[in-house]
């Protein structure tokens, strides 16, 4: 898979994409990220890539032009499957998001900042909103890296243990079963006997009831979907 992100702040991007699995999958070229600073393609000599907001009201608003020549240039070299503005108003990350998005080739992340994109670039180029959450961050990049990384961790080749990722938290709409690891009793804290059986059908059942019930408890919602 090919990453595009534009953004006024490529630096911020830098050590996100440099270590463990997202490092590992770019040197198996599994993947490419590649960050472009929206300030090269800015007319100005001060390379401002902002300005006032019509109508008046506070902060400022990312313009349309440098965007528009950054992703018109992008699109005239390759094909995008999907161009993602990181918006607080978007869609909500989930899995079944990063799933779909995982059988993709190409995607161009468009990171805003300051009060937001002018309005035309979302109509005009932008075919899909994705939020991390009901709340506002600073700006759009680390909201991008968590979509590469949500992504990127689902290519096959990608994770040493292929099946880790398809039994994650939200892959079957549950929560994931508690985890243990040696030694099997630590100051009395006893590792449950099931998984020490040996018996595959029981741990399995036992992971499922462990899912469920921690669902319940935590998500409720996502049982009522």
């Amino acid at each position: 898979m090919r990453f595009d992100i534009i953004t006024v702040l490529p630096g911020l991007l830098e050590s996100p994409f440099a270590h463990s699995i997202l490092q590992r999958a770019q040197q198996k070229g599994l993947a490419e990220i590649h960050v472009h600073n929206l300030r090269d393609y800015a007319a100005n000599k001060h390379k401002s890539v902002d300005d006032y907001p019509y109508g008046g009201g506070s902060g400022m608003v990312m313009q349309i032009a440098p965007f528009a020549a950054c992703i018109e240039q992008l699109q005239s070299e390759r094909t995008y499957d999907e161009v993602i503005y990181m918006s607080p108003d978007g869609q909500t990350l989930n899995q079944s998001t990063a799933n779909a998005l995982a059988l993709k080739g190409n995607l161009l992340i468009l990171c805003g900042h300051y009060k937001g994109i002018d309005q035309r670039i979302r109509e005009i180029f932008v075919t899909k909103e994705i939020s991390i959450g009901d709340y506002v961050v600073s700006g759009g990049e680390l909201p991008a890296a968590i979509l590469v990384d949500a992504v990127i961790r689902l290519i096959p080749g990608v994770l040493s243990d292929e099946t880790s990722a398809l039994s994650d938290s939200f892959q079957g709409e549950l929560l994931d079963a508690p985890v243990y690891t040696r030694p099997a009793n630590w100051r009395g804290h006893q590792v449950p006997d099931v998984l020490l059986s040996g018996n595959e059908a029981a741990i399995a059942h036992w992971r499922y009831e462990q899912a469920l019930a921690r669902t319940q408890e935590r998500r409720p919602d996502l049982l009522d979907e």
